[in-house]
């Protein structure tokens, strides 16, 4: 079963792992990922959950707005910003894959991103005590948020092809002798791939402008709208997970592997989130990124912590003991591959059931504790993926949310058991058998010592 399995999945993997477009996304968010977490940090420092705080920091005055006006920018400098950033880091990706001028693709993208966006803000404003509609110029921060994302990707590939297809063909203009070399670089180098770029996207731009509607308006309803729903679904989550859990068993990064597919829609759903706890705009998710980190995987693929707690309070063989001490303190930050590859999971037939298990009963938990109100649903906040059990889930929820993480963790120690048993049951044998041996060989040795010519 495990041989048919590998043939299938190790293909798959390795299609994703070597294309070109999922990897450049997947790197590209990274860019955003530390920018995010530091916003973050100042918006929990604005929503502390102490009773009357956020009313506390609301009163104090600076200039012309408050504390909570001022701790609130960082974090629109970051999440309300984010598809910039996604936009540039999928461009400056591409461009290294396709070994083009990363710098200039990613400019290239964010000019055209920005060249088909509609420049129209929309709202109300009270004249003579009712209210009137008014559409002003301007840029919608929805459209460089969480809902101009999937645009931002189609930019950053499409500008970054044509300007490197330009720049490959050799259309240059050719500048006199004695120009400074940066000043050639710029205008015969550059100056033709961004100029068809620019041309090309502004008619785009055109062509939809004479239907009466914008790229970004089209995109959002029939693509990014629809993608959204289905990754925030349980059943799309649990999905995702039996293949990630898979694909490490193979000894294949899950999380990368998947995640370039997957983690997009998780993070736009995070973002969506934020920009409804902090606004009431739109609607919360369940399903998110801090979902996916913090109740589905902590201590690692397969919430390996678990079985660490295991290994550390019932296991007796020497191997293991040694193994869980050194994976320990990792494995409290949730890197894990100590454990992945020491005790091993990776082609591990024993501990594999546990392994894609425990995970899958934490998304379904976790679902309905959330869908039910028990636990409420993650707010958007970037946590740091390497932050403790428990404290994790507190700052993304609440109180509850770290009860929860707790409860899956004692939880998942149960599960753990009966198989981290057999296996250390296992190497205890070994352990007695190689100490047998050890011990007989040494009988078996001749020692000089103990010959003497009186027993001749």
């Amino acid at each position: 079963m495990f041989e048919k399995l590998e043939k299938v999945l190790m293909p798959l993997a390795e299609a994703i792992g070597n294309n070109k477009y999922l990897v450049s996304i997947r790197d590209g968010f990274l860019i955003s990922t530390p920018l995010l977490i530091a916003g973050s940090i100042f918006l929990v420092i604005a929503n502390l959950p102490i009773p009357g705080f956020s009313e506390w920091v609301a009163s104090i005055p600076i200039a012309d707005g408050t504390l909570a006006t001022y701790l609130s920018k960082p974090s629109d400098a970051t999440f309300s910003l984010m598809a910039i950033f996604a936009t540039f880091g999928i461009a400056y990706s591409y461009a290294n894959q396709v070994k083009s001028d990363s710098l200039f693709c990613a400019a290239a993208a964010l000019m055209a991103w920005f060249l088909i966006m509609p420049y129209t803000v929309t709202g109300s404003v009270e004249v003579g005590g009712e209210a009137v509609d008014v559409a002003l110029s301007g840029i919608p921060l929805g459209w460089v948020g969480a809902k101009g994302i999937f645009v931002g990707i189609f930019c950053a590939f499409g500008a970054t092809a044509i300007y490197t297809w330009v720049k490959n063909r050799g259309w240059v203009i050719k500048m006199p002798a004695g120009v400074p070399p940066t000043v050639t670089e710029s205008f015969s180098s550059l100056l033709i791939p961004i100029t068809m770029t620019m041309t090309i996207f502004f008619f785009i731009n055109v062509v939809f402008g004479l239907f009466g509607t914008n790229v970004f308006d089209i995109v959002f309803q029939f693509l990014q709208t629809p993608l959204l729903g289905l990754g925030d679904t349980l059943g799309a989550m649990v999905v995702a997970y039996l293949f990630l859990h898979a694909f490490w068993f193979f000894g294949i990064n899950g999380g990368s592997v998947v995640g370039a597919v997957f983690n997009p829609i998780l993070q736009t759903l995070a973002a969506e989130n934020l920009e409804f706890f902090r606004t009431g705009v739109g609607e919360g998710h369940i399903i998110c990124q801090q979902f996916q980190d913090l109740f589905a995987t902590f201590g690692g693929c397969g919430s390996t912590l678990s079985l660490l707690i295991a290994m550390v309070l019932f296991c007796k063989s020497a191997r293991i003991k040694q193994l869980s001490r050194l994976a320990f303190v990792p494995g409290i930050f949730n890197i894990n591959e100590p454990i992945v590859f020491g005790l091993p999971i990776v082609m591990n037939p024993v501990i594999i059931i546990p392994f894609i298990l425990v995970p899958t009963l934490n998304i379904v938990i976790s679902y309905f504790a959330m869908d039910l109100g028990i636990v409420p649903i993650c707010s958007g906040v970037q946590v740091p993926w390497t932050m403790p059990l428990g404290i994790s889930g507190l700052i993304a929820t609440n109180w509850a949310g770290g009860v929860l993480q707790i409860l899956l963790l004692i939880m998942g120690v149960f599960i753990y058991l009966p198989f981290i048993k057999t296996i250390d049951n296992q190497y205890l044998r070994d352990e007695e058998q190689a100490a047998l041996e050890a011990e007989t060989a040494v009988e078996d040795d001749i020692d000089l010592d103990d010959l003497s010519f009186d027993d001749l």
